[in-house]
């Protein structure tokens, strides 16, 4: 069975940076993208950034210039670089993964969330 697990989150001052990681393990075939989702309390969850198989990457525009997305295929890992970070990322941040795993079937995997809080 997959699994992502999420780590790196915590509390930061803003102004600084904070970076977090997901790993994905199980028997996994091919990822086609990952991503990176927060949701704020109260607020739907929305996209941060994702990356492709051939490493096309798309940024929210709220977080363009300051996040950046970064992907390890030998490890299975996806990393989210960040910083300046403000009071308006303080979200539970989720790690997503679309892949192809056993019984070469396509679908879509969640990892549990972290919780990130930028304090001012």
């Amino acid at each position: 069975q997959v699994q992502l697990v999420e780590s790196g989150g915590g509390a930061v001052q803003a102004g600084g940076s904070l970076n977090l990681t997901c790993t994905a393990s199980g028997i996994i075939v091919r990822i086609n993208a990952m991503g990176w989702y927060r949701q704020a309390p109260g607020k739907k969850r929305e996209v941060v950034a994702s990356i492709s198989r051939t490493r096309s990457t798309n940024y929210a525009d709220s977080v363009k210039g300051r996040f950046t997305i970064a992907s390890d295929s030998a490890k299975n890992t996806v990393d989210l670089h960040r910083h300046s970070l403000q009071s308006e990322d303080t979200a539970v941040y989720y790690c997503n993964a679309h892949l192809m795993s056993y019984g070469l079937s396509n679908a879509n995997y969640w990892g549990q969330g972290t919780q990130v809080t930028v304090s001012s």
